[in-house]
């Protein structure tokens, strides 16, 4: 390779946008494709996968691409935006070959793949890997003291076997920055025997928060291959209505095993929103809102909606009730918005400038009344009242979309032909 020729390490493109010729970008990278090569000779580069803005992902030809510098990727601007499949010689850089075990051609030791780089071929747009960078020692030692070294692709052998209990911990690493989201679109596409390793290297709460935007199918599927005592705790880690939800759909002698468990108290949660009909107020809500009783100041408001682990929907507001403080509670008195929390002197008690002109919902309140609801009066959140006055919980406007949108919202691409527009 001529001397000059840049060297780019893989896991440095993980979300790089990518730009066409006239400055606009048409997406980011999420992974690099590469065809593994018979005998020793390195893996040829065929190109990136590009996530477009309706989170659709392309393949993105290396001959499309005119220059990977200062943490962009630069495009011919010609796009092809069919849906990208992976074929059975292809392999995903980020998703398949990081954290594997392989060995060291000249002491059989083996290693664990940290990353890999790749270069351009002198005089041609043709690409390939050159070096990989390992860490020495056994399994699951990352981010301990261990030597690190960067060799020759030819210095390594193992990446065509297959590998049982891959590791996950640099993978992980790269997409540490994602919203949980994108981190569930990028599990989403990865093959079950990886998306299992990646979901088993989550925390509880980072996989709680990644399941709560997968698809119905990929939820099912990385709960069962937990083990139970853990699929408890990431249950109970989700917020208590997507934990219903997800409940609901597992056969009867799974959902009790799981329910009992949980702790009581969160099981108790979910109990009580399964008790509802999936499509009405009662089983969209959930039982945690920002409760406060009306001797409460604004101060003491505010330090609850700065809360980071509160979705902005449930930060939208506070609810103003008698004790007992958790749903259900007390007497349920009025709403306070956050504008009016920041408009108001931090000692004003909350119980005096109560928004309470609006009825609260039913918890029988159906769908379409929900939405309607939220529609009328511009609302991103609305309180749960039953019959004697108690707040039940709130539901929020992510899950009346949620549940309004097609089954496969997650996989409709929306303004296509806006992001088509760009390949000229």
């Amino acid at each position: 390779m001529a001397a000059g020729a840049p060297r780019v390490f893989v896991s440095h493109l993980s979300g790089v946008p990518a730009f066409d010729p006239n400055g606009d970008q048409v997406g980011r990278v999420r992974d690099v494709v590469v065809m593994l090569r018979v005998g020793r000779r390195p893996p040829r580069l065929l190109g990136l996968v590009v996530e477009l803005s309706t989170r659709r992902r392309i393949f993105l030809p290396m001959t499309r691409v005119t220059g990977v510098e200062s943490g962009q990727v630069i495009t011919t601007g010609v796009l092809n935006v069919r849906r990208f499949e992976q074929r059975p010689t292809e392999r995903l850089v980020l998703g398949e070959m990081l954290d594997r075990r392989v060995k060291l051609v000249d002491s059989g030791e083996e290693v664990t793949v940290l990353d890999v780089s790749v270069q351009q071929l002198p005089a041609r747009r043709d690409w390939e890997i050159d070096r990989v960078f390992v860490r020495k020692g056994k399994a699951g030692t990352f981010r301990r003291k261990g030597e690190t070294l960067t060799v020759d692709w030819s210095a390594v052998d193992g990446f065509s076997l297959e590998e049982h209990g891959q590791g996950a911990e640099s993978l992980l690493a790269t997409f540490e920055q994602l919203r949980p989201a994108d981190l569930a679109n990028v599990l989403h596409h990865l093959s079950p025997k990886r998306r299992a390793e990646v979901a088993a290297a989550l925390d509880d709460d980072r996989l709680a928060d990644v399941l709560e935007e997968l698809p119905e199918d990929d939820q099912i599927e990385i709960l069962g291959k937990l083990k139970e005592e853990r699929a408890a705790d990431v249950l109970e880690a989700m917020d208590p209505d997507d934990a219903a939800d997800l409940l609901a759909e597992l056969p009867e002698d799974d959902k009790e095993r799981l329910l009992t468990l949980m702790q009581p108290d969160d099981a108790a949660d979910v109990r009580r929103l399964m008790a509802y009909e999936e499509r009405t107020a009662g089983g969209l809500m959930t039982t945690e809102p920002i409760v406060l009783r009306p001797d409460a100041t604004v101060a003491d408001a505010l330090a609850r909606v700065r809360m980071e682990d509160l979705s902005p929907a449930l930060a939208a507001q506070v609810y103003v009730c008698r004790p007992p403080d958790e749903t259900p509670t007390g007497k349920y008195l009025g709403t306070v918005h956050f504008q009016r929390l920041l408009r108001d002197p931090p000692y004003t008690l909350v119980g005096s400038i109560l928004d309470d002109d609006l009825l609260p919902l039913a918890p029988d309140a159906t769908l379409p009344a929900v939405a309607g609801f939220f529609a009328t009066y511009d609302m991103v959140a609305a309180p749960v009242v039953d019959e004697g006055g108690a707040l039940l919980g709130a539901v929020t406007v992510d899950d009346v979309l949620d549940h309004m949108l097609p089954d496969d919202w997650r996989e409709t691409e929306f303004h296509l032909e806006e992001e088509a527009g760009h390949g000229g």
